[in-house]
């Protein structure tokens, strides 16, 4: 599967923002996929997760983005997205999404992900 990750930009403490990952393939339904970002000089964290149909596209998300953060899948559309609503400060990143067939002990560990897409950067402007 190949993946392209759209939707960054520069918006407003408090602001909202969706991103979108496009993926190639016939079976991405298949597929966990995930949503990471990279703040400057910082490792890479995830943010969140979505299982493929057999978890029953059940979303998972970081400690520091639950209530806020909203990821979802259209599989008609080969989509995953990620609503971003009161944005913060620390939310200033590059969001990578990422795609892999991965039993859920594994699916926290950026490792365990196959695919990857290019990043696009986020900026959150005080």
């Amino acid at each position: 599967v190949q993946l392209q990750a759209s939707g960054g930009g520069v918006v407003q403490v408090g602001d909202s923002l969706r991103l979108s990952c496009a993926a190639s393939g016939r079976t991405f339904r298949d597929y966990t996929m995930a949503w990471f970002r990279q703040p400057p000089g910082k490792e890479r964290q995830i943010v969140s997760i979505i299982r493929g149909s057999s978890g029953g596209n059940r979303p998972y998300y970081a400690d520091s983005v639950k209530g806020r953060f909203t990821i979802s899948r259209d599989n008609a559309k080969n989509t995953v997205y990620l609503q971003m609503n009161s944005l913060k400060p620390e939310g200033t990143a590059v969001y990578y999404c990422a795609a892999g067939k991965l039993i859920m002990s594994a699916m926290w560990q950026d490792q365990m992900y196959s695919a990857w897409g290019q990043g696009t950067l986020v900026t959150v402007s005080s």
